[in-house]
């Protein structure tokens, strides 16, 4: 049987919990930025392929696509907590062990096919479907607490804000710690996600059982309520996957840098992206008060102007400028594609919503890059040309769509509206 929503006075308690929630969300994505610069140079240490590398991303993106709906019930149904502490101790372990293995690899006692594999068994699975329950779980919560569209994109775009801060924070402390040895930001990640695991277990409220939802409903992709936001997301994180693996060969390329040089401008570009993302997410979108489908189309338009930029080669600043418009383009639009179907669906479904734009998302990841990389080998600006043309496309679909021309469903409009069909 499943209980009435939530009321306002629980509703108000549980919002003081979101800063602690998003803190853990902070500390997850930190841990896996810390790990980003320095997986190519890993790679070549140990001995390992650069498709090698390719592949265990890929199988996290895979997990991530294959557990979120999952994760995302179970944190109706076992609870916020129960799922948070399950997905940090399963990161926890599988990053120390990873650490323990790039040791042995370093160190030339584990090699081949047998590091390959584990590299995949810890990074790309045990890591991957950890951090599959984050994102659907934190949206989860901010869903079921927050009663009206303001409240709910404010909440979402927190959300956004700091996996953009850990992404800046992340590249930052990786960097800084690998001047030590690549050997400290691999310890540093299950040393972040331990600290995050105390944090969650000991302060984090767990949901009395009459909170809780014993069946919580599937949402099918092909629901008409949501499936116009999911397509419109799918479309912007393929674009950004389009250009994101190939930032650092555009540096490298148009700006005619040596190899360590490329790494340091590479950075300060993803630095703009980072910034660009953050400042949309924590400033204007808050203060904005635009409903989910104005923060689409506005988002969409200047993210098409930064892919625009960046298809003509004309130099350093407008090769800056357009990344960082990029960052600020999708960071305005996401709010609007994460919070908009939450608006739209009942209680029963926000954990499986929430799981489902989690592998919408994940999905681009796991064709994007290798497409990328692809094009780009065949001709530098065909995957930039590809990424906008799919950015247009994406525009013009949340500028002429009859979802994104109406009002947007109060939540209490939601409890009302039919159920979603079942999962395909």
């Amino acid at each position: 049987m499943t209980e009435p929503r939530i009321g306002p006075a629980n509703a108000a308690q549980q919002r003081t919990q979101i800063p602690l929630l998003l803190t853990g969300v902070f500390l997850a994505y930190l841990g896996q930025m810390t790990l980003n610069p320095i997986i190519a140079p890993l790679s070549r240490e140990v001995g390992l392929a650069e498709w090698q590398i390719g592949v265990t991303i890929s199988v996290a993106a895979v997990m991530v696509v294959a557990t979120s709906q999952f994760w995302g019930r179970r944190s109706q149904s076992w609870g916020r907590k129960p799922v948070l502490v399950a997905a940090f101790t399963l990161g926890t372990v599988a990053m120390t062990l990873f650490a323990v293995l790039a040791q042995l690899g370093m160190s030339g006692l584990v090699t081949g096919t047998t590091l390959f594999l584990w590299f995949v068994l810890l990074r790309g699975i045990g890591f991957g479907t950890a951090l599959a329950a984050v994102p659907p779980t934190a949206q989860a919560y901010i869903a079921d607490v927050t009663t009206d569209e303001t409240a709910r994109v404010k909440g979402m775009a927190g959300v956004g804000a700091v996996q953009g801060v850990a992404m800046i924070g992340g590249s930052v402390l990786g960097g800084v710690l690998s001047a030590a040895g690549l050997i400290t930001p691999l310890i540093a990640v299950p040393v972040l996600l331990a600290v995050g695991l105390v944090l969650l277990a000991f302060r984090l409220r767990r949901e009395p059982r009459h909170e809780l939802i014993e069946r919580p409903a599937k949402v099918s992709p092909l629901d008409s309520r949501i499936w116009p936001f999911l397509l419109a997301g799918f479309g912007m994180f393929t674009a950004l996957g389009f250009i994101q693996v190939i930032t650092g060969f555009i540096v490298q390329d148009r700006l005619h840098l040596d190899a360590a040089t490329t790494g340091l401008v590479t950075g300060g570009a993803l630095l703009a992206a980072g910034i660009g993302m953050v400042l949309a997410q924590a400033a204007v979108v808050p203060r904005s008060g635009w409903t989910p489908p104005t923060l689409l189309r506005v988002g969409g338009l200047i993210a098409l102007a930064g892919f625009a930029l960046l298809v003509p080669d004309i130099g350093p600043v407008s090769l800056f400028l357009a990344i960082l418009l990029i960052g600020f383009g999708l960071g305005t639009a996401m709010p609007g594609y994460t919070a908009g179907p939450t608006l739209l669906v009942s209680r029963e479904e926000q954990g499986g919503l929430a799981g489902l734009v989690a592998a919408t998302t994940g999905f681009t990841f796991v064709i994007a890059p290798t497409a990328g990389t692809t094009l780009y080998g065949l001709w530098a600006p065909l995957p930039i040309i590809v990424g906008t043309l799919i950015m247009l496309i994406v525009t013009l679909f949340v500028l002429l769509h009859p979802r994104f021309r109406t009002s947007t469903l109060r939540p209490s409009d939601a409890e009302r509206a039919p159920a979603a069909a079942p999962d395909v």
